[in-house]
């Protein structure tokens, strides 16, 4: 079947559904695969529960009544569907990608450019080979504005979902040491991260840059850009108080966000810089920072028991580990406590890293830590300050939260870490 027949059957169905859990009446199913399953032998259940159509790739499961259409590869179907559909679309598409604050950077641009278009953007962190592709078919002719969040953990990810996406404008947050293991390093990193610049060069396309980044700053110098930071950009913006919440300055107004740590500044000033840009009013930006207000174990602030909470468990690297620890050193509070977790996917380098993030928090004595995961239980350290545990079920039978005095805590660890359970603890 031709992509334009598919679209046409896409456009008469009530949307995209790739789980029989979740079948919707009239939707188009994918019988996608996975490592441990094979949608088309989901196919006929998927009709049963009321899809229009379902698209597979196993002649097996394949009907001569119109009701599946068989494809060479159920995936790559997906990604031609959603490039097709962009396509008709014809709206402009923010692409953004980057080791560390993407999905907070995200959801600020999508606060802002949403005061004055019709926005689509990613759903939570659904960056991947899926999710990118569901993201496009997400957005309809009511959609002035996308914005698509890519994540990778390999070369040619990011080279990949690029090409479906065709962004017209690029944004990469940073450079960090994430997904060492399959990056390879942090050159691979910059190189997989930067095959966005790549795709936005080769289409003439625009890309907005951290001006105070000299990394970001060379890589684009020969490109279309729009920059921002503290001086001497396309948007200038302050950093007026960083002890708290940040409080950012812009035209001559306050913006007191309800994010914490330095660290959220450039994803601040990179939402401020595309309002700016799109001509979103300086009023509506301060009014959609201040109302952004972070969930999902992003940076959450919370008080529980007398304790004041950080809570940034959604996921971990040695970059942002690095930054989430120099910020709480900084940070108001007499008693400070820090309960991190394993980061996951270094590779070669995880004994490095993880000895690295120890000897931090030994050398600084800012608090009392315990690190928690088999890779913090490796590390070598004499501080008093130090205690390991193999894995969390250790530290909950430990009891070492039990009665513990009103303090200040922060929590950060990788996502398979899953350390939001402490809060049963406190």
């Amino acid at each position: 079947m031709k992509i334009e027949q598919l679209h046409q059957h896409f456009l008469e169905s009530s949307g995209i559904c790739t789980d029989t859990r979740k079948i919707t009446p009239n939707c188009l199913f994918f019988a996608l695969k996975g490592d441990n399953f094979d949608g088309n032998t989901f196919a006929q259940e998927a009709l049963d529960k009321g899809a229009l159509k379902v698209v597979i790739d196993d002649m097996r499961h394949h009907k001569n009544t119109g009701e599946t259409i068989l494809c060479g590869n159920v995936l790559h179907t997906l990604q031609k569907l959603a490039s097709f559909h962009r396509n008709q679309l014809g709206i402009p598409i923010v692409a953004l990608t980057g080791s560390n604050g993407k999905t907070t950077t995200k959801e600020l641009i999508n606060a802002v450019l949403s005061k004055k278009f019709r926005t689509t953007a990613t759903l939570g962190n659904l960056n991947n080979h899926i999710g990118v592709p569901l993201t496009l078919l997400s957005m309809n002719k009511e959609t002035e504005m996308g914005i698509v969040e890519m994540g990778a953990n390999h070369l040619k990810e990011i080279e990949t979902l690029s090409k479906i996406a065709q962004p017209n404008y690029g944004y990469i947050t940073n450079f960090g040491k994430a997904h060492l293991e399959g990056f390879g390093s942090l050159e691979g990193v910059v190189r997989g991260k930067s095959e966005l610049y790549k795709n936005i060069s080769e289409r003439d396309k625009m890309v907005f840059v951290n001006g105070n980044d000299p990394k970001q700053m060379e890589l684009t110098a020969s490109m279309n850009r729009n920059t921002f930071g503290k001086d001497g950009t396309d948007c200038p913006v302050q950093l007026l108080e960083s002890s708290g919440t940040l409080v950012i300055g812009y035209k001559g107004l306050q913006i007191k966000s309800n994010l914490i740590g330095i660290y959220n500044f450039h994803n601040i000033a990179a939402a401020i810089a595309m309002g700016s840009y799109f001509e979103v009013t300086p009023e509506a930006i301060k009014e959609a920072i201040e109302g952004y207000i972070p969930t999902m174990n992003r940076s959450q602030l919370m008080e529980k028991n007398g304790h004041h909470i950080i809570l940034d468990a959604y996921n971990a690297n040695p970059t942002s580990m690095m930054a989430a620890l120099e910020n709480f050193e900084q940070s108001e509070g007499s008693s400070k406590l820090m309960i991190l977790g394993d980061m996951f996917e270094l590779g070669d380098v995880a004994h490095e890293e993880h000895q690295k993030i120890a000897n931090f928090v030994a050398d600084h004595s800012f608090g009392t830590a315990y690190l928690v995961g088999e890779n913090f239980f490796g590390i070598r350290s004499n501080s008093d300050n130090i205690t390991a545990f193999k894995n969390f079920e250790d530290f909950k039978s430990s009891e070492v939260l039990k009665n513990l005095p009103a303090s200040s805590i922060l929590i950060k660890g990788s996502r398979g870490m899953a350390l939001e359970r402490v809060l049963e603890l406190l």
